[in-house]
């Protein structure tokens, strides 16, 4: 049931049209997602732990994000953009609280 309730959680908040989102953002979104689904199962069937497995899969995803937008603003262009970090945790955060539930 709280599978179902989160996926409609997020299906309404995608079909708002007061949200703005740009084609770079939903990179960053599943890339999280898969860094942290994929942490998610190897820490789990290491540990057994579910809290464990989650917030090591959501600091690994917050983890690549933020080094990716310090890699930009230092090395490549010099801008750390905010809105492609958010994408990569908000899609750890999803993919680590599904597999959670």
């Amino acid at each position: 049931m709280k599978f179902l309730l989160t996926l409609f959680a997020l299906a309404c908040i995608n079909m708002s049209s007061a949200q703005l989102t740009i084609g770079d953002d939903g990179l960053h979104f599943a890339t999280g997602a898969v860094i942290s689904g994929v942490t998610y199962s190897l820490v789990y069937s290491k540990t057994k732990n579910k809290k464990k497995a989650f917030w090591y899969s959501l600091g690994l995803s917050t983890l690549a994000g933020l080094s990716k937008e310090i890699y930009d603003e230092y090395i490549i262009d010099g801008y750390f953009d905010t809105s492609e970090l958010t994408a990569t945790i908000a899609g750890g955060l999803v993919a680590s609280y599904s597999f959670n539930i």
